[in-house]
């Protein structure tokens, strides 16, 4: 049985309520797909399936489906030209100053870890020796975030955006699965995240990426999850989004700044001249150079 208006009205509202994602009437065909791996399992219909966990009293179905909804496409150095930016112009303007800097980097919406694992093997190539990076990589799915951790990818996954060279100096092939190498899986710290709530506590940032995932939320979230931002990311930090997202609109406390094909943002503090933040303690062994 194919999903009811009921039973899709009830799984858009339980994803709205997590984790403010927009499930709006004609993405049914969204839900169906990404249930019914769930639903299958379970030996269920689709429509069954969404009742069982209607009147489950254990919320462990009820986050399966929210993750399952909340999952989404990813590949290795997706869209080029950030990570472009990251190399030429944000690690130069960032550790440009003299003395030795350990940068605090966050990857906040990582999925299967394609994100802060492209992050992890720029900063190899563009940190100079005096620098530092920790890189933190958050998701709301655990499900992803234990294949994040794994760091095992299938030859499709890795075909996905991935240069030959880099797959050959970074990967090793383990039977059909190709895994990245334990220095750079050593590098990246995953945590379960909600960008509904509060930034990681104790965290400031000189770089975030938060790219992909702000399109699927209403305006009034976007403002809560880029005032958040804010707070978190030093005066003269660096705000990577999607290409087909932006600040502008939606809060003026950020000022954009192209770089190449692409375009980060900044806040706009960094006019007011205000002190830097408090530096945390390092949360990870880090990639060095």
């Amino acid at each position: 049985m194919t999903l009811t208006t009921d039973s899709f009205e009830f799984v858009a509202d339980l994803v709205r309520r997590r984790s403010a994602i927009q499930l709006e009437a004609g993405k049914e065909y969204l839900v169906e797909s990404r249930l019914a791996p769930l639903a299958r399992r379970a030996g269920l219909g689709i429509d069954e399936f969404v009742r069982s966990v209607r009147s489950a009293a254990s919320e462990h179905e009820r986050d399966l489906v929210v993750e399952a909804l909340t999952t989404n496409e990813t590949s290795w150095f997706r869209d080029g030209a950030p990570f472009v930016a990251l190399h030429q112009h944000i690690i130069p303007s960032l550790t440009a100053g003299p003395g030795t800097r350990r940068l605090q980097v966050w990857s906040a919406a990582c999925s299967t870890g394609q994100e802060p694992y492209s992050i992890a093997m720029t900063l190899q190539d563009a940190l100079p020796a005096h620098a530092e990076a920790d890189i933190l990589a958050t998701d709301l799915s655990e499900q992803v975030l234990e294949r994040a951790r794994a760091g095992s990818y299938s030859k499709l996954e890795i075909d996905r955006g991935l240069p030959a060279a880099m797959r050959d100096r970074h990967f090793e092939a383990e039977g059909p699965e190709w895994r990245i190498s334990s220095t750079l899986r050593s590098s990246v710290r995953f945590l379960r995240h909600n960008l509904l709530d509060p930034a990681p506590a104790g965290r400031v940032f000189d770089i975030v990426f938060l790219r992909n995932v702000l399109i699927y939320f209403d305006v009034a979230t976007k403002q809560q999850i880029l005032a958040r931002m804010h707070r978190v990311l030093r005066p003269d930090g660096f705000l990577v989004l999607g290409a087909a997202e932006t600040t502008i609109g939606v809060d003026d406390d950020w000022e954009r700044l192209p770089l190449g094909r692409g375009s980060v943002y900044c806040p706009r503090r960094l006019a007011s001249g205000s002190a830097p933040p408090t530096v945390p303690t390092p949360f990870g062994s880090g990639v060095t150079r």
